[in-house]
């Protein structure tokens, strides 16, 4: 198998893991120790009976998403650097798919619209390959 095949589908895998432990965040883990408790910094609501230690500053919910959550960026950061220096993107592009993880919901955006610039760039190298 081609390094760079290998590298595009380990980008794919990880756009999503990033992607999913980031809505994570945002909508599960951040709100839970901000949103939700009587401890909690801007408390709205108080927690349900009997699930009171899964909210709050303390909550667990932040070791369990936003701790994975940043190392799979880190590693997500990675690959992005070795898939541009392999397809030989420009710096703005790889600045902006790297950043396209800190944003919920834009970094499935930018994965799928990524991969379809790549698969059509791709057929047109192996087009006049396979003509002559």
């Amino acid at each position: 198998m081609d390094k760079s095949r290998v590298s595009f589908a380990l980008y794919r895998v990880l756009a999503y893991v990033t992607g999913i432990f980031l809505l994570g965040l945002t909508f599960v883990a951040m709100p839970a120790k901000y949103l939700v408790g009587e401890t909690a910094r801007f408390s709205l609501v108080d927690a349900p009976q009997g699930m009171e230690h899964w909210f709050g500053p303390e909550s667990p919910l932040m070791l369990f998403i936003a701790m994975p959550h940043g190392y799979v960026y880190m590693v997500y950061v990675l690959v992005v650097l070795w898939v541009a220096l392999d397809r030989r993107w420009s710096a703005s592009r790889t600045l902006g798919v790297a950043l396209a993880g800190t944003i919920p919901v834009l970094g499935f955006v930018v994965e799928h619209r990524i991969v379809k610039s790549e698969q059509e760039k791709d057929r047109a190298t192996q087009e006049p390959a396979t003509a002559g």
